[in-house]
């Protein structure tokens, strides 16, 4: 008889609330300040006006995203705790019927019969596990792991920043050039898919691409607005 080996590994957390936020805001800053300095650039302004609409957006779409992200991840928060009120509630009202319950989820996920009798009335001894039970396979959720909201909406604030910045730094860095900026909004979006690339399961170029398609739209969209009206100076 073979001995199984047993090994150790891990897995990535994704349960903090932190990936999704800290992708989400990273592309989105890439994304607004690319195309808002595309539009702006196009209509004619010059380079200070670009940089201080930049800026403003920056501060604006951080502290956005950082409220909406916590708004959002509490709303969900809430929404589970208010879930599982309900279940551990139809435990003390009905715990037969919620046994009953529990021996159909188990013969669903290939428990044999006889033996989901069995671990049903083994796990239904404790109320508690037998609620984490319940309220993962009912509703995909883990009361244990929600993410946090304070971690999401720090995690939105900060990559978005730095989004933000990258397709002004070549106004800050003194050049006045648009293609340059545009170039480096580009370079940030290619760059942001490959990294967010390792999370998933998909190739590093094929997100790059994707970013950069979505980035090259909307900048593509302004451009040709800020083209369209250019810049009316009042003398």
């Amino acid at each position: 008889m073979i001995d199984a080996e047993v090994h150790e590994h891990s897995h990535a957390d994704v349960s903090g609330g932190w990936l999704r936020a800290a992708v989400f805001g990273a592309m989105d800053g890439l994304v607004t300040n690319t195309a808002l300095v595309a539009g702006v650039g196009a209509g004619g302004a010059a380079a200070h006006t670009v940089v201080l609409s930049g800026m403003a957006s920056l501060v604006a779409g951080a502290i956005s995203m950082a409220l909406g992200e916590y708004t959002s991840v509490t709303t969900q928060n809430e929404q589970l705790a208010l879930e599982v009120a309900k279940e551990r509630g139809e435990l003390l009202r009905n715990p037969e019927g919620e046994r009953r319950e529990l021996v159909a989820l188990l013969r669903r996920g290939g428990v044999d019969d006889d033996l989901a009798e069995q671990v049903s009335v083994q796990l239904s001894r404790d109320p508690e596990t037998a609620l984490r039970l319940h309220v993962v396979a009912e509703m995909g959720l883990s009361p244990e792991d929600t993410p946090s909201p304070k971690v999401a909406a720090v995690s939105s604030f900060v990559t978005f920043s730095i989004g933000a910045v990258v397709p002004l730094l070549p106004f800050l860095l003194g050049f006045s050039t648009l293609w340059i900026a545009l170039v480096c909004g580009g370079a940030g979006l290619a760059a942001a898919g490959a990294l967010s690339s390792r999370f998933t399961p998909r190739s590093w170029w094929w997100s790059a691409g994707r970013q950069l398609l979505f980035g090259a739209v909307a900048a593509g969209a302004t451009y040709l607005i800020g083209t369209a009206i250019g810049v009316s100076v009042g003398g």
